[in-house]
């Protein structure tokens, strides 16, 4: 696939993408005699972890650093796995905090929908 298409594909910008490859979470990617970037299975399979991964807000750094990692091979098993673990650690305190305020909406709503307009419940 061409760098359009992958953009199109996965919702991203060729910049986004050249991005990726200039940081080394994804290729390097091969080129044609033109020059035109060509991604293959691997290349698009990266790509799809890096955007899930980076849709959640984990950072650059931490993909980086895994991505090596797992380009290294069987021996840094345990290694990448204590990174995810910490990673969804940190996407927990996220997720319940948003859950709150989630909740906390979601209970004004309701009762602005009862008509209830209390001065004393912000």
């Amino acid at each position: 696939m061409q760098i359009s298409e992958v953009a199109q594909k996965f919702g991203l910008t060729t910049d986004t993408l050249r991005y990726y490859e200039r940081e080394g979470l994804i290729g390097p990617i091969k080129k044609g005699k033109n020059g035109i970037r060509n991604y293959d299975e691997d290349d698009i399979k990266r790509i799809q972890f890096v955007k899930c991964m980076r849709s959640a807000g984990l950072e650059i750094s931490f993909l980086k650093k895994y991505l090596d990692l797992f380009d290294e091979g069987d021996k840094t098993v345990k290694e990448r796995r204590e990174i995810l673990v910490e990673q969804r650690n940190i996407l927990k305190e996220k997720l319940d905090a948003m859950q709150e305020a989630y909740d906390k909406l979601t209970m004004k709503i309701e009762l602005y929908d009862k008509n209830i307009l209390d001065k004393n419940l912000i």
